[in-house]
């Protein structure tokens, strides 16, 4: 392990190269396939949030030759400290001035194939199989957003890095030239310095190892000088130290972004996630590399190999606290992982009598990884993934379809008055698009806009457009224009007043596709741009411009549109749309779920029943479909099969508490208090630490309430009065403080009763 014949290093150590052709044959065959691989999965639309503003970024330095160090971009935080390296910024602008969105698309292809490429530099036919395990993980990040520098970075210090460890002989002096590199393009230069710090850990371990202290003081000697210069390399930027306060802004921020943001969330470890993934049919690689991970630690610790353990727990630790890491976790599985399984697999080898039979193994071994590889390609390339689950994107390059592209035109072309209105999703491409004439409210970055905007944002897209909320708004910022995405996916969802703004008297729409949404404040110097502009939602056809032919773009266009009708409550247009999407791909798990509520909705239980059902087939990882399912069949009193929908709708949740408050009251509906007991305190366990920017009091007095339920029917009075006490706290609630009143009288609190009684009929008289 600690050095190397050139034997060696091909990845086969102790054996001649000359005598395996095979495993060489192998090596190049599973390399191939992953760097095809990476190549298909990379190379897609572009549907980052963040490179908006990054590009805006690069353009404003452009435009005022020098760098800020305060936000610029928006009319909310105008002012606040902002720092940021700015290198991706550049570089995306750049790149986009040259070639487009496209040749942002081909860069990112270029970073997936690249990480890869590292992943295979000193690997062996073990390195490429897990190579190919982690292309899902490593695309995911390393699409266009500074993040991805990150990824290519972190791989390519940790193979130099790792190859000192095993070698002694690799190329230190790149080391801080990466970290230059890297400080100026990303926050995450500060995975570089955990890799630092993890190397040193690794020899020091290995030092204390009589057999291994010789070898490994030699290298560290080495070493060392090179990492103090690394380290010193991260003082090469604009802000030298002041760098680090962005590290330390976000780390502040954390217990908001892990509850607000999908990608800082955790990642779940229950069995239901954890079987799925698992799935020989369709694996979850990142579980896959996890047990991959947990066998490499365990023959880690035999061999005596603590460090490279150690390194892999940290690195499994980081996913499973935030899914933003998976693609950093699945590198050092890749590098370090394959390291310590390869000598492992070599010994088995050896120990199988026969070349051939050596042989037939290991090709059936290979033959299913590259079946996979293949399909998952194929899929890619046909859009067969991106049809089917919540995908915003689809293959090839070009900005997604899910930016409210045709809208930002339509504002700068009208010129439409005021201060725009929009969310953090959409917010940094409006920056992009329409600044510098129009400043937006937020976009994703929680700094500089904070907690408390962020969930403003949300509930003003949540609110009616006459409610208090918007009007305050609308005066306090001047804001004239709300510009919306509103198509199928991370859209229309959050803003379920569509049909009520396009009939309110406050706001008129003047501008609809099934996409986007423009909206126009009724005020007197607007009166004459809503006559000459405004659309009517009823009539309006949807799609905007009907579909030329039957792609992925028709099946985008159908399908959303098939959605905003349906909002508009245009039924009969929304199944005809919902129709013609699935004539193009039948496999939509979404759109059989979205006609089932309609087939619902129709009186239609058979057809409803039958679409929520081939819903969770197809998408059998969403929590919707579930939902749906186990709703309708609650709904026709089928509460075995409702109870099994709302455990599966809880175990494929990532936010599981409602789900698990519907599971909590199936189960006394079907008179099982104890386990409606289990799932009730299961739903207050799942709240986050920072619950209250995540759930109001409704979902807090639901889930006290139905504790209180449960311990009634399993006769503990006193547990009852207490929860449903906590119930009327939270809400009030006429029926709460009513049947609060009964458990009174039940424990002969005959005061309390009358008391409590008299407020419930307060509550339920509206005096």
């Amino acid at each position: 392990m600690n050095s190397s014949s050139p034997d060696q290093a091909a990845g086969y150590a102790g054996v001649p190269a000359a005598k395996l052709p095979l495993e060489r044959i192998l090596f190049y065959l599973l390399s191939a396939v992953a760097l095809i691989y990476a190549l298909s999965a990379g190379l897609k639309t572009i549907a980052e949030f963040d490179l908006g503003w990054q590009m805006a970024t690069g353009r404003w330095i452009v435009q005022h030759h020098q760098i800020p160090s305060t936000e610029v971009f928006s009319y909310t935080a105008a002012g606040q400290p902002w720092i940021y390296p700015v290198g991706a910024g550049l570089l995306f602008y750049g790149l986009f001035l040259l070639g487009g969105y496209a040749l942002l698309s081909w860069l990112a292809a270029a970073a997936c194939v690249g990480v890869v490429a590292l992943l295979l530099r000193r690997g062996s036919a073990i390195s490429a199989t897990l190579a190919i395990l982690a292309v899902p993980l490593i695309t995911s990040r390393t699409t266009p957003r500074a993040e991805m520098f990150t990824v290519v970075l972190f791989a390519a210090t940790l193979s130099l890095l790792w190859q000192q460890h095993e070698s002694g002989d690799a190329r230190l002096w790149l080391l801080p030239v990466l970290m230059v590199a890297w400080v100026n393009l990303h926050p995450g230069f500060v995975a570089g310095l955990g890799l630092l710090g993890a190397y040193v850990m690794v020899e020091a371990l290995d030092m204390l190892q009589p057999g291994l202290r010789p070898v490994a003081v030699a290298r560290l000697r080495r070493t060392w000088p090179w990492l103090v210069v690394t380290f010193a390399a991260t003082l090469v930027n604009p802000w030298g130290w002041n760098v680090f306060q962005v590290i330390a802004r976000q780390e502040a921020a954390m217990g908001a972004h892990s509850q607000l943001i999908l990608e800082w969330a955790p990642i779940p470890l229950n069995w239901v996630h954890i079987r799925n993934g698992l799935s020989p049919r369709d694996p979850d690689e990142f579980y896959v590399l996890l047990l991959v991970a947990i066998l490499a630690v365990a023959i880690a610790l035999m061999r005596r190999q603590i460090g490279a353990a150690i390194l892999m727990c940290g690195a499994a630790f980081f996913p499973i606290r935030h899914m933003r890491f998976t693609a950093l976790f699945s590198i050092v599985v890749v590098i370090v992982g394959g390291a310590v399984l390869t000598p492992c697999v070599e010994t088995l080898k050896h120990k199988i009598p026969g070349i051939r039979l050596r042989s037939a193994i290991a090709i059936a071994a290979v033959l299913p990884l590259v079946g996979l590889a293949a399909t998952r390609v194929s899929s890619v390339i046909t859009d067969r993934t991106y049809r089917s689950g919540a995908n915003l994107v689809s293959f090839g390059a070009g900005l997604s379809w899910w930016f409210p592209e045709s809208a930002t035109a339509f504002v700068a072309r009208e010129n439409l008055p005021g201060q725009i209105f929009s969310t953090g999703s959409e917010g940094a491409y409006m920056a992009w698009r329409l600044g510098p004439k129009y400043r937006n409210y937020i976009d994703g970055r929680a700094i500089p806009f904070g907690t408390e905007l962020t969930l403003r944002s949300g509930w003003l897209r949540a609110s009616t457009p006459d409610s208090m909320q918007w009007k305050q708004e609308a005066d306090r910022y001047d804001i004239n224009v709300i510009l919306l995405p509103i198509g199928r996916f991370s859209a229309l969802q959050f803003f379920p007043v569509l049909k009520q703004f396009c009939e309110s008297d406050f706001w008129r729409p003047v501008y609809l596709d099934e996409v986007s949404v423009v909206f126009l404040r009724r005020r007197p110097e607007t009166e004459a741009l809503i006559r000459r502009l405004q659309v009517n939602c009823s009539t309006a056809p949807l799609p905007a411009v009907p579909p030329a032919a039957t792609g992925t773009e028709a099946f985008n266009q159908w399908a959303n549109a098939a959605s905003v009708l349906r909002a508009l409550g245009r039924n009969e247009e929304a199944f005809t749309a919902a129709n013609k999407a699935l004539a193009i791909f039948p496999d939509s798990g979404y759109l059989h779920f979205l006609r089932g509520h309609m087939f619902q909705e129709a009186g239609k239980p058979r057809e409803a029943e039958q679409d929520y059902l081939l819903a969770t087939k197809l998408e059998p990882n969403l929590v919707a479909p579930w939902s749906a399912l186990a709703a309708f069949y609650q709904d026709s009193g089928r509460l075995p099969a409702a109870i099994d929908a709302w455990e599966h709708a809880a175990g494929v949740s990532r936010w599981p508490w409602d789900p698990l408050v519907s599971l909590g009251y199936a189960n006394l509906q079907a008179h099982r208090p104890e386990a409606a007991l289990a799932a009730f305190n299961a739903a207050a366990n799942s709240l986050p630490v920072r619950y209250e920017l995540m759930v109001d009091n409704t979902v807090l007095a639901n889930i006290a309430h139905g504790r209180a339920r449960s311990w009634y029917y399993l006769g503990d009075l006193r547990r009852a009065i207490s929860f449903d006490e906590q119930a009327a706290r939270l809400l009030p609630d006429a029926d709460l403080w009513l049947q609060l009143a009964d458990l009174y009288d039940r424990a002969g609190r005959t005061e309390d009763a009358n008391r409590t009684r008299a407020q419930g009929l307060a509550l339920s008289t509206g005096r």
